[in-house]
């Protein structure tokens, strides 16, 4: 059943999203369970990647790449629908690169409210290109 989200619960999702960029940029990895639930999925095809399914599994992830931008910044964000104790989002991130290149991608995210504390369950993320831009 459909739900209205209090002005708290908008400020905790913003914050998340706010929070996933910082966490990555200071590679605190370690952390991403404030991010992720233990049963998250994090789904980079449509950034040329795999489907990676656990916390476990996506820490993993992050420890492995050295190709991380410099910056993630996280704008955008938008409650698409919120069901019961789930919320679907929209974003989109901008990324600064090593060496001053500038990429953006739009997350979907299925977050899950736990005892009222939000938590990503599911992502997918998506690289911008000219081509996302033409009818």
């Amino acid at each position: 059943m459909a739900r209205t989200l209090t002005t708290a619960d908008r400020l905790a999702i913003h914050e998340l999203i706010g929070l996933y960029g910082h966490l990555i940029d200071q590679r605190a990895f370690a952390r991403l369970h404030e991010i992720f639930t233990p049963d998250a999925v994090f789904d980079l095809t449509g950034y040329g990647g795999d489907i990676y399914h656990g916390l476990e599994a996506i820490i993993e992830l992050m420890e492995q790449s050295h190709e991380h931008p410099l910056a993630h910044h996280a704008t955008n964000i938008v409650v698409e629908k919120v069901i019961g104790e789930t919320a679907r989002v929209i974003s989109k991130g901008l990324g600064v690169g090593h060496q001053g290149r500038v990429g953006s991608v739009v997350y979907r995210d299925e977050l899950l409210n736990n005892n009222g504390v939000w938590r990503i369950r599911s992502r997918a993320v998506s690289l911008r290109s000219r081509e996302d831009t033409q009818s």
